[in-house]
């Protein structure tokens, strides 16, 4: 089962990531900030990493692109995917954020069909990736 990491400092935006992304099968941990989110990447095994992170840009201590920035540069951390959530609408705030080293960016609040899509092809989900091009909740 994949295993992602949620980063936003609002606990609704969290709980309503984790709802989505749990009910298309996958296991969600959850961090307020990009600080407890490398301290998270940290206390796992090598053989327990996360799949994906799903990142807010705007949080207090570390924001979205830092945390991106430091996760590219740990050496002993297998690398997952990024993919950036946020209410930043501007092309530069997408290109920032891919500048950072995220593989994607979506704006909040993002719908349940496009984050589930995203996230599988993310993964390489193909039955999730199926199941929400066609509308069906997993």
């Amino acid at each position: 089962m994949s295993r992602i990491l949620v980063v936003d400092d609002a606990a609704t935006v969290r709980m309503y990531h984790r709802k989505i992304l749990g009910d298309a099968g996958w296991q969600i941990e959850e961090a307020i900030n990009g600080l407890e989110a490398l301290e998270k990447v940290h206390a796992l095994s090598a053989d327990q990493p996360f799949d994906l992170f799903v990142v807010d840009i705007n949080m207090p201590k570390m924001d979205g692109y830092s945390f991106v920035r430091e996760l590219r540069k740990l050496q002993d951390v297998p690398q997952a995917p990024v993919m950036m959530v946020s209410t930043e609408a501007q092309v530069q705030d997408a290109t920032a954020a891919q500048d950072a080293g995220a593989n994607c960016y979506l704006i909040k609040p993002a719908k349940p069909q496009e984050l589930v899509l995203t996230a599988a092809l993310l993964l390489g989900d193909g039955d999730a990736a199926l199941k929400a091009a066609e509308g069906v909740s997993a």
